[in-house]
């Protein structure tokens, strides 16, 4: 949209933070304003309003408002608010039984460019496979990205989160 728009949406999400478990409702109706604002075919306002469902416990509603505002080109509005919507709607997915989805869906951002969402996506991929019973690479996913943050063993926790990705012999 537009810099003061982006302002207004940062402003209430600092506020959100701030806010009350009852003040859920009040906040997602000033998330629905903001989207209001834009153009009927944005896919900013399905996507803060996914966002807004999501951090207020209602994964359901978020899943179809995350797929929508993907439909309707966000990674190419925003590449980082794109893989930011992946992350979450693959996170809420798993948190209404669907994690295989979460899989497909975060899998292939394990080789896109780097940026400072690649250890929420190991996080979050980590979570799917361990719904799936796929504990072992899900703990190789999460050494993987930790071990990089570690003053010392990083050598050896990447090493472990390889064999870990191996197959039981």
């Amino acid at each position: 949209m537009n810099k003061d728009w982006e302002d207004r949406v940062a402003a209430a999400w600092a506020a959100f933070d701030d806010c009350a478990e009852q003040d859920a409702a009040d906040f997602r109706a000033v998330i629905d304003a903001l989207a209001a604002e834009l153009p009927e075919d944005s896919p900013l306002g399905p996507f803060e309003r996914a966002c807004a469902w999501d951090s207020t416990g209602h994964s359901d509603k978020a899943v179809p408002l995350y797929r929508e505002a993907l439909a309707r080109g966000l990674s190419e509005v925003s590449g980082y608010k794109g893989r930011r919507a992946k992350i979450q709607l693959s996170s809420s997915l798993r948190n209404v039984g669907r994690p295989e989805e979460g899989v497909a869906l975060l899998t292939p951002e394990l080789d896109a460019p780097s940026d400072e969402l690649d250890d929420a996506v190991r996080a979050v991929l980590a979570l799917c496979l361990s719904g799936l019973g796929r504990d072992r690479e899900g703990l190789s996913l999460v050494l993987g990205a930790l071990a990089p943050h570690l003053p010392r063993y990083q050598r050896s926790m990447a090493a472990y989160a390889r064999a870990l990705a191996e197959p039981v012999r």
